[in-house]
C-alpha cells in the first residue's frame, strides 16, 4: 500500500492515474482542507473547497461542483478520506474538460464520451441492443446462464455487471483467450476483495484489447454508473464484430483494391474505414452514385442500406422499398430484408432514421459478418502469399499501440506505423513519460497539412529521445515521417522501457537517483522467488525456460500468496527447459499468469505467445510491471530500507544510468530488422 504521509492510497488503478508530482500536490491540497475542517472533511464541504484545484476550480463554478456531488452521491454527510478525494477530483476534472471542449475528437463514436466524459445519460437504444447481444452470446455460459437472457427494459445489465464477471467473459467473446476464466472469481457471493479483483482484472484486460478506459476505475463498476459500464461494453462488442475487418482474417478483401501499393494503404487502415470501403465497394456494384462517409447522416434515409441488401441479398429483395417516400417505412422494408438475411440485429427503423453512429457501425459490421459478398477464389488471394508477414513485428505493433492508447493521448492510435508519422502522439506521450522536454511553442497540432511541419515534429521526437539516452544512431525525424518500422518499434520499445523504469525509480524514493537497470528487475525477481522457498530462477529475460510459464507464477505466487491457484498449473522437472510439459501446457500456464498479473493490477499488454517464444522485451516488461505493482503496495518508508534489501536485490546500490544497454539496443534493433 502506497503511502504519502499518513494518507493512504491502496488502489493500484488509482494510484496509476497520477504522477508522483501530482499527488504530491493533490495531498498537500488535502491535508490542508482537512486541516482547515478541523479534521473532519465531508463531501459536502468539497464544492466551495476545491475551488482552489487547477482546471477543477477555475472551469466549474462551485454550483456545478455541488450539483454533480449531489447526482452523483447519495449522502453527502460522509467523511472523506483520501482516495475519496482523489476520486471526486479525477470526476470533476473529467466533466471540467468536457465543459471546455477537449477531448479525443478523433476517436471513432465508440471511444467517444461513454468513457471519457461525465455525460450521465444514456441511449435506451444502445442498452438494449448490447443487452440482446450479450443475450446471444452468452446464453449457454455455465456460470451466466442462471441469470440470462437479460430485460432489455430494465436496468439488470447494470446490476449483474457489479460482480465483474459478465464483463470479463464478454471480453473473452471478443478475443478468445484474452483472460484464463480460472483465474476469474465466479461464486456466487462475492466478497468486495474479490469483486474488486475481478474489475481489475476486466479493466487491465479491456486496456489489452483495445479498450479506452481512461478514468474509469473498479468503484465505477461496483457502483453500476451506467454511462461507464455501457461505454466499455460498447468498445467490447465494437471489438468483436469488426475482429473479420483486417486481411489476416479475410483475405477477400484484397477484392476492394488493385495492386500492392493499394493493399498495403488498405492494411494501414482502421477497421471503421475499411468497413466503410466494403460498403462503398458493393454500393457501386448496385448503381448507388453517392459515397456513403460514416455511419449515421449518410444512412439516415435507408436507401444506401436498400441498395447494399440487394446487393448482397437480391432474392429477399421487395421492390418497394426504392419506391417509398418516408424514410422510416424505407428502414423498416431494410429491416425486413435483412431479417430474411439473418442480419436483423442491433437496430430499429427509428435508429437507422436518428443516424445512431455505434448502431449503425454494429449492424454493417454484423451484415459483413454474415455475408460479404467478396469472391472467395480471386488473382489478388495469391498476391498476398508475396507480403511480409513478421509475426513479430504485428505483434509488437500491438503492443505498443494499446500501450499508447492507454495512456489516455488525444487521437485513439490504430497502426503505429501510420498514426505516428506526424509526431504529435509521440510528443504527447513524451510529455506524460517525460514531463517538462517537450517544446510545445515549435510543435504542429494535427491536422498538418504542410509535410515539413510533421518533419520537424519528428526531429523533437529524435532529439528528446537522445536528450533521454535512446539509442538512436543515425535515425532522423524524416524516418519516422516515412513510417520506417524497423526504427518505430525501436524507439517505442526504449520510450516504454524508459517509462517502465523511470516508474520504478520514482517508487524508490530514497534511491539517491540512482537509476534502476534491467539487471535489478532481474535480481529483484530472482530474489523475490527464491525467498519464497522455490528453486525457479531465470538466468536473463531471453532465458528459455521461462517458455513454461512457471517463474512468472512462482513470482506471482512469491509477491502475493493466494494469487496462484497450483492445481491448475502443470509444472516440468526442476532445472530443465519446460520438460513433460506440451505446447499446449505451455499456452495455459502463460494465459494464466498473464490473467493472475492483470487481476493483481499490472497493466500489460503482451499476449501468451511471447511468453511461450520468450520475447526478451516483453519478458522485461512483464517482470518490471509485476516489481512495479508489488512495490507500490508497500509503505514509503519500507520501499528503500535496509530491511526490504534483500528482496530488491541491487535495487538499491546499483550506480549505472538509464541508457538502454547494448544487449537491449541490439535486440531492439535486430529484432525489427526481420521486416
Amino acid at each position: 500500500m502506497a503511502a504519502y504521509a499518513g494518507v493512504l492510497v491502496s488502489d493500484p488503478w488509482l494510484q496509476n492515474q497520477f504522477t508522483q508530482v501530482e499527488l504530491r500536490t493533490l495531498k498537500s491540497s488535502f491535508i490542508a482542507m482537512r486541516r482547515e475542517s478541523d479534521g473532519g472533511l465531508k463531501l459536502a464541504d468539497l464544492p466551495g473547497k476545491m475551488s482552489r484545484l487547477k482546471h477543477v476550480g477555475e472551469t466549474l463554478t462551485e454550483h456545478e461542483r455541488a450539483a454533480f456531488l449531489h447526482d452523483s452521491y447519495h449522502n453527502l454527510d460522509v467523511d472523506v478520506d483520501f482516495e475519496l478525494f482523489l476520486r471526486v477530483y479525477l470526476k470533476l476534472q473529467a466533466l471540467a474538460t468536457e465543459k471546455r471542449g477537449i477531448g479525443a475528437k478523433n476517436a471513432s463514436a465508440f471511444l467517444k464520451s461513454p468513457t471519457s466524459t461525465l455525460l450521465h445519460t444514456i441511449s435506451e437504444s444502445e442498452k438494449a441492443s448490447y443487452v440482446a447481444h450479450i443475450n446471444n452470446y452468452l446464453a449457454e455460459d455455465e456460470f451466466l446462464k442462471k441469470y440470462l437472457p437479460l430485460d432489455t427494459a430494465t436496468n439488470d445489465l447494470f446490476e449483474i455487471a457489479k460482480d465483474g464477471v459478465l464483463i470479463c467473459k464478454l471480453i473473452n467473446v471478443a478475443v478468445p483467450g484474452t483472460i484464463d476464466e480460472r483465474a476469474i472469481n465466479t461464486k456466487r457471493v462475492l466478497n468486495p476483495w474479490e469483486r474488486n479483483e475481478n474489475h481489475t482484472l476486466c479493466l487491465n484486460s479491456a486496456k489489452a484489447i483495445g479498450c479506452t478506459v481512461v478514468n474509469i476505475g473498479t468503484q465505477d463498476f461496483i457502483e453500476g454508473r451506467r454511462h461507464l459500464v455501457l461505454g466499455v461494453i460498447s468498445q467490447i462488442i465494437k471489438i468483436q464484430l469488426l475482429a473479420d475487418l483486417n486481411l489476416k482474417n479475410t483475405p477477400q478483401l484484397v477484392e476492394l483494391v488493385g495492386d500492392s501499393k493499394d493493399v498495403e494503404e488498405l492494411m494501414s487502415l482502421p477497421p471503421e474505414k475499411i468497413l466503410l470501403r466494403w460498403m462503398n465497394f458493393q454500393l457501386k456494384k448496385g448503381g448507388y452514385s453517392k459515397t456513403v462517409t460514416n455511419f449515421s447522416s449518410d444512412v439516415k434515409d435507408a436507401e444506401a442500406y436498400a441498395h447494399l441488401l440487394n446487393v448482397l441479398a437480391l432474392e429477399h429483395s421487395n421492390p418497394s422499398t426504392l419506391k417509398v417516400k418516408d424514410p422510416l417505412e424505407r428502414a423498416k422494408l431494410v429491416l425486413e430484408h435483412a431479417d430474411k438475411m439473418g442480419c436483423k440485429r442491433y437496430l430499429t427503423a427509428k435508429d437507422i432514421v436518428d443516424g445512431s453512429p455505434n448502431l449503425n457501425l454494429a449492424f454493417v459490421a454484423h451484415i459483413f459478418q454474415h455475408r460479404n459478398g467478396l469472391s472467395t477464389q480471386t488473382k489478388q488471394i495469391s498476391f498476398l502469399e508475396t507480403l511480409p508477414d513478421d509475426a513479430q513485428i504485428s505483434r509488437e505493433e500491438r503492443v505498443f499501440r494499446f500501450w499508447l492508447n492507454s495512456l489516455g493521448n488525444s487521437s485513439y492510435i490504430d497502426n503505429v506505423f501510420e498514426d505516428l508519422r506526424n509526431g504529435w502522439i509521440l510528443l504527447e506521450t513524451l510529455d506524460k513519460v517525460s514531463p517538462g522536454n517537450v517544446n510545445w511553442k515549435i510543435a504542429s497540432k494535427p491536422p498538418i497539412k504542410m509535410p515539413f511541419r510533421k518533419v520537424e515534429n519528428c526531429n523533437q521526437v529524435v532529439k528528446i529521445g537522445k536528450q533521454l539516452k535512446f539509442s538512436l544512431v543515425n535515425v532522423a525525424g524524416n524516418d519516422i515521417v516515412q513510417g520506417n518500422k524497423k526504427l518505430i518499434l525501436a524507439y517505442l520499445w526504449q520510450l516504454m522501457r524508459y517509462n517502465m523504469l523511470q516508474l520504478l525509480k520514482h517508487l524508490r524514493s530514497h534511491s539517491h537517483g540512482k537509476e534502476i537497470t534491467d539487471v535489478d528487475i532481474l535480481e529483484w525477481a530472482n530474489s523475490k522467488v527464491r525467498n519464497a522457498g522455490s528453486q525457479t530462477c531465470m538466468d536473463s529475460f531471453k532465458d528459455k525456460r521461462l517458455s513454461d510459464g512457471i517463474f512468472f507464477l512462482e513470482l506471482l505466487s512469491a509477491v502475493h500468496p493466494r494469487s496462484v491457484n497450483w492445481s491448475l498449473v502443470t509444472k516440468g522437472s526442476s532445472g530443465v527447459v519446460s520438460l513433460n510439459v506440451t505446447e499446449e501446457e505451455k499456452k495455459m500456464n502463460a494465459t494464466y499468469a498473464i490473467s493472475i498479473a492483470r487481476k493483481l493490477g499490472c497493466s500489460i499488454f503482451l499476449l501468451p505467445e511471447d511468453i511461450i517464444e520468450v520475447n526478451q522485451k516483453m519478458m522485461l516488461t512483464l517482470t518490471a510491471s509485476i516489481m512495479y505493482w508489488t512495490l507500490k503496495q508497500q509503505p514509503v518508508e519500507d520501499r528503500a530500507c535496509g530491511g526490504s534489501d534483500t528482496e530488491t536485490g541491487s535495487l538499491v546500490d546499483s550506480s549505472s544510468n538509464s541508457t538502454v544497454d547494448d544487449t537491449a539496443s541490439e535486440s531492439s534493433t535486430d529484432d525489427s530488422s526481420s521486416n
